[in-house]
């Protein structure tokens, strides 16, 4: 039987902390500079966490509605990531939690902000996603779908919304008062403004847009502009997933991404040897390169073996997926043509089961020896 590492998930409250009154640096609506950019990473040491979401939540509405925010079980689970090592965490946000109650959602977010500070932990917030239901509605979200991946995510913003000339003033205030809300604040690490802009979602594609990658186009580049209006301290981004990003054959919204990024920021899936050369085909931008999502245990993604490479070469890591719950990412994508009856023995993403004991006793022990926590 392999062993398992013990990690309790104790039930804490963080306290408030006021935000930090730095000024900014940067000149309003400027990219920053390859020097900035860099400057900015060496001061963050090797960045290394989960794509986060509770255990208790299916989705981004869910993590933090009203009634269903959870700040202790994410007090319990960020001391648990504290103790693998880590020491970021990429995070999920809706346009329509903001829209819904934007005082009580930034509350929330300020409590997040401090929790995750208490354990030396820096979020990096996403504001949009293409992946999954592109018709996401509030209130009370649907339960887990037996057998299936992830089946309670959405998008951001929905489908309906996307190229809504009145709704567009709803996700510009919602990008710039989150991020007016943070822009001096130390322990916010980055914005990652759109997750997989260009993803078909092609399980909803009876329910896709057919003209989403358009409509992508022409808010993708807006959402860049309202974002540099804020002057951050923090750099913006949008990470690049597929085809190819040579400037002569990557698509049109892979160039906005890469073009109008602070530090660069990809996905990979791959093996070890196809994850280092796609870090060789981004080198040449010369800026700062952090993998926002990997490990897919089937694909060949593995901890000890992207980890070791992302050290290697000073790229970020965050792999999708920390304390197995409601969302059932520890099933592979391909339960969505045959659902699951029950959990494979090799887990797809996921590094803890719910109690907070790791699927993988060495998996934590590679984490924690790579972050020097052994």
């Amino acid at each position: 039987m392999q062993r398992r590492t013990a990690l309790k998930l104790p039930l804490l409250v963080a306290a408030g902390a006021a935000l930090s009154k730095l000024p900014s640096a940067q000149a309003e609506g400027v990219r920053w500079t390859a020097e900035r950019a860099n400057t900015w990473y060496q001061a963050q040491g090797w960045l290394v966490g989960p794509n986060y979401i509770p255990a208790t939540a299916i989705n981004q509405l869910e993590m933090f509605g009203p009634g269903t925010y959870d700040p202790q079980r994410i007090d319990a689970e960020l001391r648990v990531a504290q103790q693998v090592g880590f020491n970021t965490v990429r995070v999920f946000l809706h346009d329509l939690l903001w829209a819904q109650d934007r005082a009580g959602f930034q509350r929330r977010l300020a409590q997040f902000v401090t929790i995750a500070a208490s354990k030396g932990i820096k979020p990096m917030f996403v504001f949009f996603d293409s992946c999954w239901n592109p018709h996401p509605k509030l209130g009370r979200q649907t339960a887990p779908w037996p057998g299936v991946h992830n089946s309670g995510w959405v998008q951001s913003p929905g489908a309906d919304r996307m190229d809504d000339p009145v709704y567009a003033a709803t996700l510009r205030d919602y990008v710039t008062g989150v991020m007016t809300q943070f822009r001096n604040d130390q322990r916010v690490l980055a914005w990652d403004l759109w997750n997989e802009p260009d993803n078909p979602a092609k399980v909803y594609q009876k329910f896709e847009r057919t003209d989403k990658e358009r409509a992508v186009e022409a808010l993708l580049p807006q959402v860049f502009q309202w974002a540099r209006a804020v002057d951050p301290i923090q750099p913006l981004t949008s990470g690049v997933w597929q085809g190819s990003w040579d400037p002569k054959q990557r698509s049109t919204i892979a160039g906005i991404q890469l073009d109008n990024s602070d530090i660069i920021t990809f996905h990979s899936y791959a093996d070890p040897a196809d994850f280092e050369k796609r870090i060789a085909e981004l080198a040449p931008l010369g800026r700062p390169i952090l993998c926002t999502e990997y490990m897919a245990r089937d694909e060949g993604s593995t901890i000890e073996g992207i980890l070791p490479v992302a050290k290697k070469h000073n790229v970020g890591a965050y792999n999708w997926g920390f304390v197995a719950g409601k969302t059932q990412t520890y099933l592979p994508w391909d339960s969505w043509d045959k659902p699951y009856e029950s959990v494979p023995k090799v887990w797809f993403h996921d590094l803890l089961r719910p109690d907070g004991t790791a699927y993988r006793d060495s998996e934590i022990q590679t984490i924690r020896k790579l972050t020097g926590k052994v």
